[in-house]
């Protein structure tokens, strides 16, 4: 089929059987564009939890269609692409974290959404790039806190609430690449440009921003601000919306250290396609399971999540 008859199929299939469409702003552009709903990992956690359709395509990594899932336990929910899965994720071992979790008694322990389900439901709240300050300073300040898997977010958070959690040593192929070096060339390029930098990112780059954010977080200050062009350190699939919502503005992406090209784009997120798209539309499959007993348990800090994010 041709990309535009893709496109119809698409719309057909998602009206026939009342899905819902949702994408994460690291997809690729042809994703996003048929997509009923974009956004952050928050935005996509409460579109879900809200959301009458029977069945949700969520255009994102394993975790998401996870959290899904275990939000709408009645849904059916699909992920174009069950390969799609989360380096950050990954560097968190469910067993591992079980273990240094009971090696730190009476600690509470905050997981990034990047996370398995089976590590969610070892912990007591999950956050996301764009609530975790806000959720940390609203526990007593000296409360004994384990945060996992990413250090850098962990590290970000630790630095502006003046906390002195414990951090998992984990972090995102992504994120943790990109090359201050190369930034700072494209800063003498482009002096006018703002750098925004997402908190998965290395202290260092965190340091040279002018705005520390998640996805959201950065799309809205360069909604709102008034500079000419920015540096986006993040995945460049954001591009896509930046552009979109702030058409006069000039949006450069950050090139990662082993990179040859100006870019650096998460693999497991691009591994969704329209065609893929259509195939589990078209099949209703491949489909998100997760084990009761585990989302009994998980459910728990993903809804006290979006109680404190409120």
């Amino acid at each position: 089929m041709t990309h535009q008859e893709l496109r119809e199929e698409i719309l057909r299939l998602k009206k026939e059987k009342n899905a819902l469409i949702m994408a994460h702003y690291y997809q690729r552009d042809e994703i996003q564009e048929i997509a009923d709903f974009i956004g952050d990992s928050l935005a996509l956690a409460r579109q879900a939890a809200k959301t009458d359709a029977d069945i949700i395509v969520m255009c994102g990594v394993h975790f998401m269609g996870e959290t899904a899932k275990i939000l709408c336990p009645g849904k059916k929910v699909l992920v174009p692409d069950m390969a799609a899965g989360c380096s950050l994720a990954d560097s968190c071992d469910a067993d591992d974290f079980r273990r240094f979790v009971e090696a730190h008694p009476g600690y509470t322990v905050i997981s990034y959404v990047n996370t398995s389900a089976a590590v969610k439901a070892l912990t007591d709240i999950v956050v996301t790039s764009g609530n975790a300050r806000k959720i940390v300073e609203s526990l007593p300040a000296d409360e004994k806190i384990i945060f996992g898997p990413d250090k850098n977010l962990g590290g970000y958070i630790n630095s502006v609430a003046s906390r002195d959690m414990l951090l998992w040593q984990g972090a995102c192929h992504v994120h943790d690449r990109f090359s201050i070096d190369k930034i700072m060339d494209l800063k003498k390029e482009h002096p006018e440009a703002k750098i925004l930098v997402h908190p998965e990112c290395r202290r260092p780059l965190q340091l040279i921003a002018d705005k520390v954010g998640s996805t959201a977080a950065l799309l809205e200050f360069a909604e709102k601000d008034e500079a000419p062009e920015y540096i986006v350190v993040t995945e460049s699939g954001i591009l896509f919306e930046m552009r979109r919502k702030c058409s006069s503005k000039r949006f450069i992406p950050a090139p990662a250290e082993d990179s040859e090209c100006q870019c650096n784009e998460c693999d497991y997120m691009k591994l969704n396609t329209l065609e893929k798209v259509y195939a589990a539309l078209r099949d209703e499959a491949p489909e998100i399971h997760v084990d009761p007993e585990v989302a009994a348990k998980a459910i728990r800090p993903i809804e006290r999540m979006l109680e404190l994010s409120v």
